[in-house]
């Protein structure tokens, strides 16, 4: 059977990590733009990280320029960004596609988990998957969620 930690991604400094690394944390993986009307939930997701980081639990942000080009920058960019203005500690990965042929294996594999309301597809920036700490795709929540809505729900996960 697959799991979330059967595949890898390239980081945004270029490095291909395995995300069998994460195996026993919970985590909020989360497709991320910067110039999205979304944009500000960077501080509730780092306030998720600082909060929970130490209990064993990680978000993973996958910025994705497929929703109103929100995503224009290259890495180098996507990380000054995200550090200068949210200071974003958690791992962030190398743009990626989360629909059409082109979709990253893994976000292939979240919307063959959890489907939305609307169907598989990815609808816009900011769409989340909580993952428990066996790798089980527990929970998908819409771009409009507040990442601060999501602490018991992690709480109950740890």
């Amino acid at each position: 059977m697959t799991s979330i930690y059967d595949f890898s991604a390239r980081t945004l400094a270029g490095e291909e990590i395995s995300l069998k690394q994460f195996e026993g944390q919970v985590l909020l993986i989360v497709n991320t733009a910067s110039a999205c009307g979304l944009t500000p939930q960077y501080k509730g997701l780092e306030a998720l990280q600082q909060q929970y980081g130490g209990r064993g639990f990680s978000v993973l942000g996958f910025p994705c320029n497929q929703f109103g080009a929100q995503e224009p920058g290259d890495e180098a960019q996507i990380a000054q960004f995200c550090s200068r203005n949210y200071g974003v500690s958690f791992p962030m990965f190398a743009k990626i596609d989360v629909n059409g042929a082109e979709a990253h294996p893994l976000y292939k594999f979240l919307k063959g988990e959890k489907g939305g309301l609307l169907g598989s597809g990815i609808k816009w920036n900011f769409t989340k998957f909580l993952v428990d700490r066996t790798g089980r795709v527990v929970s998908r929540h819409a771009p409009t969620t507040t990442p601060e809505s999501l602490g018991k729900e992690i709480e109950t996960l740890l």
